[in-house]
């Protein structure tokens, strides 16, 4: 019989992510946009317009993937690919930037932003992409809490990087290849 110590979920840990379970993964496209920019729009206070999300992706370095409840975008991580083949123009530093993660607010913390999180992670490691890294709001403490659970450290400030509030971007980052042996996240 499995017991937590030995890596079974408990019921709760169940529980949490059982709505993100449920939902369908898939790549999105430029055929996603308007589902894109509605979620942008119900999750941030400065979002892409339509034809920014439009537009990302018809950049090959641009990449996003979301969760679907039936026709309905639940929550989406939209990602720069930096040094990836596609991106050749770009200098070869293969970095993984996250660029959004968005979670309609009534699916927040039961999941969603975690497996898209993992998803990009595994996806970045499998291009053979060396860091991830991304900006956050230095007073989003449920961001900071996943993506420091998920191995993200702290690398860099930048000062009244959002226009709406004067508010602080944390930059975070954290490294793709693992040690051999060293599962990542």
């Amino acid at each position: 019989m499995d017991s937590p110590a030995n890596g079974a979920k408990t019921a709760a840990q169940k529980a949490a992510h059982g709505l993100a379970a449920g939902l369908a993964a898939r790549r999105l496209d430029a055929a996603s946009a308007r589902a894109m920019w509605e979620l942008e729009r119900r999750c941030f206070t400065l979002p892409w317009s339509e034809e920014q999300c439009r537009a990302a992706f018809g950049q090959a370095a641009f990449a996003a993937f979301g969760l679907w409840d039936g026709p309905r975008l639940v929550a989406y991580i939209s990602l720069y690919l930096v040094g990836a083949p596609a991106a050749a123009s770009y200098a070869p530093c293969g970095e993984l930037e996250i660029l959004n993660l968005a979670v309609e607010p009534r699916a927040r913390r039961q999941g969603c932003g975690r497996r898209l999180l993992l998803l990009a992670l595994q996806a970045g490691r499998k291009m053979g992409m060396q860091k991830a890294l991304l900006e956050v709001r230095e007073r989003n403490g449920a961001a900071l809490a996943l993506y420091r659970a998920c191995g993200f450290v702290q690398a860099g400030r930048r000062r009244r990087y959002y226009a709406d509030t004067g508010e602080d971007a944390l930059v975070l980052e954290r490294p793709l290849a693992e040690p051999q042996g060293r599962a990542a996240p």
